[in-house]
């Protein structure tokens, strides 16, 4: 049996099926029964089975529940000790009743040791019952516990009096010296009784945990209770012999016992599968009976008393006072449970009333929905939040107050929600519009749970949020000064127009926008001023545009426009449209725009760019910028339509900068000068300094060609101050060499205004290198109008205290020189290239060219012509009074080596001019710069 106990514990552990074990127990149960019932065959093997193989039942019991408990029995550990306890009580008694009747061969005395161990098997058993109990929390718990282990007890005591133990205890007083004998009849039914009572008693009370075990403990020893009381009838007891029928249920008890917690643990490793919580049956029922069981003990005292007075005997004083102290316990129970119930109907009446005051002050509005969606239950703060009563909504149906619009996703909602499992989503949140007492709607957030089949709803009124939400969100989107579109959302409307269903028409446009000359009305009228032009251009832009097209301003003075196509499939018609679109926004743009008491006018450059197949918002932007400043390149105010070649250019001045900026870390410069020639002697008067690079295939590029691409201002000053100090040391070098001619350098007015070098660069340059001043020439690019002249007039003019000369590059072409002629302190004028090229063929540039040089003679003023590349031009100068001039004419840009030769010959052959003679260099002006145009001379 031993063997039998060890094997249900080992199927347990390895998780075999429930039923398997519940099948092998019954079938060794049934075995046993059978075998009972048939005398086992011979009386010698039913005494023996009768005897020790209860005790080996008994014996695996102890050992079941001992190694459950050791193995990890939680809280009910010592409740698994005493069972364990118990039933090797119950194995040792059957031991000893067949040491006397199967070794010994002799009936078992009475008293004797056996009777010793079965006597303390109740009472461990009875502590495990209590210990797995449900613990009363009150003194007055565990009075009624007390009490109701009382009325289960007391009844049965008078029942069991009245049918046997009087007659047991009225025998031992006529025969005095059978006490013992007596007193163990007695008490064995008195140990069964307190027993069952704590059975009954604690069967309402049992604990949460392991419950499956504890349901299997309790049924076990219940049978093995039945047994005992079947075993200690007067009608059995004289007749009773070992192997009868009675022991299996002895049997039947500790095998059960020895599986209840194995059994429990198979079920806890069970995977509960999710669903739904099911209603127990059983609970209903068990706490009927747990209500009833004060008034059965009575009924079972009343049966007794009954029986006595049916049967004609007295009454016997043991069931008088059995019974009066049943009904005393009974009285004493239900006033205390009386008390109890005062207590909880004010505690509840209490959470009622403070749960009312929290639904009735609760800022959300509480309703309750029926499953046909009308509203049972309506909180009184729906006035407050809803601006309508509760007694208004009450009745009404949900549907009603929700908007048109968000009804569709409120049905699909709820219904997804209620068809889901209630443990895996218990709650859901909905957000939507309600219908206010006002007729406004209201934003509405509500957490929805679910009530009966119906709906509860917990709503608050998030109509302030929604709005605040909705204005970051439009903040987030817009330009805070003309409310336009800002980049971010004109870049997702460009994507929504590639990717939507007009995401093949290629007539879809994007236009980018740049103000000219809104960097002028900054600085002169003031950034208020502009800011107030910007918002006048964003409104004239928006209402230019179409309604399906989108305006937006990207930022500073530039603007775009998105314009849908409207599926025309000839691109040329396309092109044109999109264009006068494009023309009549340029011309609304550059209206005058009235800002205070003055009146200001701007200009619009406009790049135009179609959409392609697969072409990414991205790149449809950059093409439409590229367009744009194609625009401004080409003189402003004007429209451009981007073609594939502006890409190119780009990515060939991209490369070409990268490359300039590897050339100026390398060294890859040269600088070559070229002749200013005295146009009456032919004699070299200064020479102009001039920058090349010398790729590495050894082709020499112009400023003309890199300084366009470079985009790099760092780069261009950086490469300004090498031509400055390189000029310089070559030019004191020469001086040094016999060859002293003056020098001039090229530099713009943003240059000579960098605050990057120290203000005594020049003057530094000239110590170091010892070049008396006389002999460096600036000449002043005007070209920039953004330099202020009064900076610009106070720096020439520190210069011109060092000696510096100071020249007016490029006289004729910009559009402030008579301004800087009137301000500047000048001391040569350089004509422009363009009005020297057309000299001779055109009339009107003769009379211009005429014009300045007479202002030049007027003032004091020397004058250098260049670009002078044919004799004929030579002639038509000297005519006018131009004193020097540079060119082809004379020689193109020398080398260092090629220019002293140049020197050393001192003369260049004038037409119109006898022969030179040779002479030294010579002449009355500082060194001027060259054209930057100029033919790219053959490196040497």
């Amino acid at each position: 049996m031993s063997a039998l106990g060890a094997l249900l514990a080992t199927r347990s552990e390895s998780g075999s099926t429930g039923m398997r074990s519940r099948i092998l127990l019954g079938l060794v149960c049934g075995g046993y029964s059978v075998g009972a019932a048939f005398g086992w065959g011979s009386p010698q093997v039913a005494v023996f089975m009768g005897d020790f193989g209860l005790a080996a039942a008994a014996l695996v019991a102890a050992v079941s529940c001992f190694l459950y408990a050791r193995t990890g029995a939680g809280r009910l550990r010592p409740a698994w000790l005493l069972f364990s306890l118990s039933s090797a009580m119950a194995a040792c008694g059957n031991a000893v009743w067949g040491w006397y009747e199967v070794i010994l061969g002799v009936p078992v005395p009475t008293p004797s040791l056996a009777d010793v161990f079965f006597l303390c098997f109740a009472p461990p058993a009875i502590v495990g019952l209590l210990v797995l109990a449900k613990r009363p929390v009150t003194r007055a718990g565990w009075v009624c516990l007390a009490l109701d282990a009382w009325l289960i007890g007391g009844s049965l005591l008078t029942l069991a009096w009245s049918l046997a133990l009087a007659h047991t205890a009225h025998m031992a007083g006529f025969q005095e010296a059978s006490v013992a004998p007596a007193a163990l009849s007695l008490a064995y039914p008195l140990l069964d009784i307190v027993l069952v009572s704590m059975v009954l008693a604690l069967h309402f009370r049992r604990a949460g945990v392991n419950r499956s075990a504890v349901n299997t403990a309790i049924a076990a020893l219940a049978l093995t209770v039945l047994s005992d009381a079947v075993f200690t009838s007067p009608l059995l007891r004289s007749t009773y012999h070992s192997g009868q029928l009675l022991d299996a249920g002895w049997f039947a008890g500790s095998l059960l016992l020895a599986y209840a917690p194995w059994g429990a643990r198979r079920g806890a490793r069970r995977p509960v599968r999710p669903g739904p919580p099911r209603a127990i049956a059983s609970r209903p029922i068990a706490g009927s009976l747990a209500a009833l069981t004060p008034y059965l003990a009575a009924a079972v005292c009343t049966l007794g008393i009954l029986y006595n007075v049916v049967d004609g005997r007295r009454v016997d004083r043991v069931v008088i006072f059995t019974g009066c102290t049943v009904v005393l316990a009974l009285v004493v129970r239900q006033g205390i449970m009386l008390l109890d119930n005062i207590s909880l109907t004010q505690e509840l009446a209490q959470k009622e009333n403070h749960f009312r005051s929290l639904v009735q002050g609760s800022s959300d509005v509480i309703m309750i929905a029926a499953p046909n969606g009308t509203l049972r239950y309506v909180s009184p703060a729906a006035a407050g939040v809803y601006g309508r009563e509760a007694e208004d909504l009450v009745g009404a149906e949900l549907s009603s107050i929700i908007h048109p619009d968000d009804l569709g996703r409120v049905v699909h909602e709820v219904r997804r929600f209620l068809a889901a499992p209630p443990h895996e989503e218990p709650t859901t949140r909905i957000e939507c519009r309600f219908r206010s007492g006002t007729g406004d709607w209201l934003n509405v957030e509500s957490t929805v749970n679910r009530h009966q089949g119906g709906l509860l709803l917990n709503s608050r009124d998030v109509t302030e949020r929604v709005r605040l939400q909705a204005q970051l969100q439009h903040n987030a989107e817009h330009d805070p000064l003309t409310d336009l579109p800002n980049r971010a959302l004109f870049t997702a409307r460009v994507r929504q127009a590639l990717s939507g269903r007009r995401s093949g028409d290629p007539g879809t446009a994007v236009l980018f926008i740049d103000l000219d000359g809104f960097k002028q009305v900054n600085d002169t009228i003031g950034h208020q001023a502009g800011d107030e032009l910007l918002i006048q251009a964003g409104r004239r832009l928006q209402e230019s545009v179409r309604a399906g097209d989108t305006a937006a301003r990207l930022g500073g003075d530039e603007f775009a426009a998105l314009i849908m196509g409207d599926g025309t499939r000839d691109q040329g018609a396309r092109e044109y449209q999109v264009h006068e679109i494009a023309d009549r926004l340029r011309l609304t743009l550059s209206q005058p725009y009235r800002i205070g008491a003055s009146e200001v006018r701007v200009a619009a450059s406009i790049g135009v760019a179609f959409a392609e197949p697969a072409i990414s918002p991205t790149d449809l932007m950059r093409n439409a910028d590229l367009a744009m400043y194609r625009a401004k390149a080409g003189g402003k105010d004007r429209v451009e339509l981007y073609a594939p070649q502006m890409q190119a250019d780009v990515v060939r001045r991209s490369e070409l900068a990268t490359r300039l900026r590897t050339a100026l870390r390398d060294g890859e410069f040269a600088l070559l000068h070229q002749p200013v020639v005295h146009l009456a002697s032919g004699s070299v008067a200064a020479v102009a300094a001039q920058a090349r690079w010398r790729s590495a295939q050894g082709i020499l590029f112009t400023p003309a060609e890199f300084l366009r691409v470079s985009g790099d201002d760092d780069r261009t000053a950086q490469l300004g101050r090498w031509l400055l100090e390189e000029a310089v040391a070559q030019a004191a070098e020469r001086a040094r060499a016999g060859h002293p001619v003056a020098v001039s350098v090229r530099l713009s007015a943003a240059r000579l205004l960098d605050s990057a070098p120290p203000p005594g660069s020049v003057e530094a340059l000239l110590t170091r290198h010892g070049l008396p001043s006389g002999a460096l020439m600036i000449e002043v690019a005007d070209s920039d109008p953004r330099v202020s002249f009064d900076a610009l007039e106070q720096r020439l003019v520190a210069l011109r205290r060092l000696g510096v000369r100071i020249a007016l590059d490029g006289f004729g072409s910009g559009f402030a020189a008579i301004n800087a002629l009137r301000r500047l302190p000048i001391d040569v004028l350089k004509l422009d290239r363009n009005l020297v090229e057309g000299v001779v063929e055109s009339a009107r540039l003769h009379k211009i060219t005429s014009g300045l040089l007479r202002i030049a003679c007027d003032l004091g003023l020397q004058s250098v012509a260049d670009g002078v590349d044919v004799p004929e031009q030579v002639l038509a100068l000297r005519a006018m009074g131009c004193t020097h001039g540079q060119g082809m004419a004379f020689s193109g840009p020398l080398d260092e080596y090629r220019l002293r030769r140049a020197l050393v010959r001192g003369e260049f052959p004038v037409p119109g001019i006898p022969a030179p003679r040779p002479v030294m260099a010579g002449g009355s002006i500082p060194l001027l710069a060259g054209s930057h145009t100029e033919t790219p001379v053959p490196p040497t």
